[in-house]
């Protein structure tokens, strides 16, 4: 079975109890323009166009009215580098259309994670009644069902967008679906690279062993933690295999008490910290809006840190006797950086 007929059997299928509130990727319509776009070029590579008209004609028939994707210049300049006269005729309103979507997937995933995150993670009164408001928002809604369709969004999302730029490229002979893909990933819009995929999956182990079912839920997400590159792998439908790094990249250790910036890099967070110039106990939220994170330098990126709740919940199942070494150095640290700032804040107020 083809991937247009598999993605178009598992939008039928979910359509009652999910994908209705969700967006998802156009594959149908999308592949469509890209067909009309393969005429084009059809007519474009007949025998009554030189050689030297071959571009110049590929966009008047790309001004057709037929495509129905030139929008205005600054909507391409805004998310494609590119600069030439004929890139700036190339399907405008498809690129813009298509992050459009990428941007509402990203948000509608990372929104029904949170929520399903709520129960496991809450503890006590909390989890009561966030589990009585799970219950009255969506009473047929069970744990391991939104488990299996939240990844199945993503995977299925993922798979169609890459093979549309993929598609795109290779009727157009250009690389502007390469380049959109990169975009996406600097404006944060790659769900593939979200820091909540590595919750979910994180948080889809934890719940199969909480069970203690080990095949009941089928999980696409593995985690090699023994290894002295410890990593995540997640495999998808066509056994493609993304594998995400659980490395700090500051320490060079597993790991700990992790927090997502929000460009995607994890740290401990000790060491986000300690890179933001705040003390521990202050956490990621008193950092500078100026300051910078360590691998990419991106600005501003502490403010919406997530802190990564099952991931180190799994940690601690999985790595015992590192996450005990690990809390009582960084406890010891705390209390020590604590001790530190009153004393100075005492010495602040009374001058001396």
């Amino acid at each position: 079975m083809k991937f247009g007929e598999k993605f178009s059997v598992y939008l039928e299928t979910n359509q009652g109890r999910f994908v209705k509130n969700c967006r998802h990727v156009e594959y149908k319509r999308l592949k469509k323009v890209l067909k009309r776009c393969r005429s084009c070029r059809a007519i474009n590579d007949s025998p009554s166009v030189d050689d030297n008209g071959d571009e110049a004609a590929f966009s008047q028939f790309c001004q057709l009215e037929s495509c129905q994707l030139i929008e205005m210049r600054k909507i391409l300049n805004s998310y494609l580098d590119v600069q030439t006269g004929s890139s700036e005729l190339v399907l405008a309103k498809f690129f813009s259309e298509l992050m459009k979507e990428a941007t509402d997937i990203a948000g509608c995933f990372s929104s029904r994670v949170r929520q399903l995150l709520q129960f496991h993670i809450h503890g006590g009164a909390q989890r009561y009644f966030t589990f009585l408001r799970y219950c009255f928002a969506a009473p047929k809604r069970k744990t391991a069902q939104e488990c299996r369709m939240l990844t199945e969004y993503v995977m299925m999302n993922a798979m169609a967008m890459r093979k549309i730029l993929k598609k795109y490229d290779k009727i157009h002979s250009s690389a502007n679906g390469s380049k959109f893909k990169s975009k996406m990933r600097a404006e944060h819009t790659e769900i593939l690279q979200s820091p909540w995929l590595m919750e979910l999956g994180a948080f889809c182990k934890n719940f199969n062993e909480r069970r203690g079912d080990t095949g009941g839920l089928h999980n696409p997400f593995l985690f090699d933690l023994t290894d002295s590159a410890p990593t995540m792998t997640l495999i998808l439908p066509d056994n493609v295999k993304l594998e995400y790094n659980l490395t700090c990249a500051i320490c060079l250790d597993l790991v700990f008490n992790p927090y997502a910036l929000s460009c995607g890099h994890i740290f401990c967070k000790s060491c986000a910290c300690s890179a933001a110039s705040v003390m521990v106990f202050q956490g990621l939220k008193a950092a500078n809006t100026e300051s910078k994170c360590p691998v990419c330098r991106e600005v501003g990126v502490y403010t919406k840190a997530v802190h990564m709740m099952e991931l180190d919940l799994l940690l601690k199942k999985e790595c015992k006797e590192y996450w005990k070494e690990r809390l009582v150095t960084e406890r010891a640290d705390m209390v020590k950086q604590t001790k530190v700032y009153w004393e100075t804040q005492t010495e602040y107020m009374i001058g001396y």
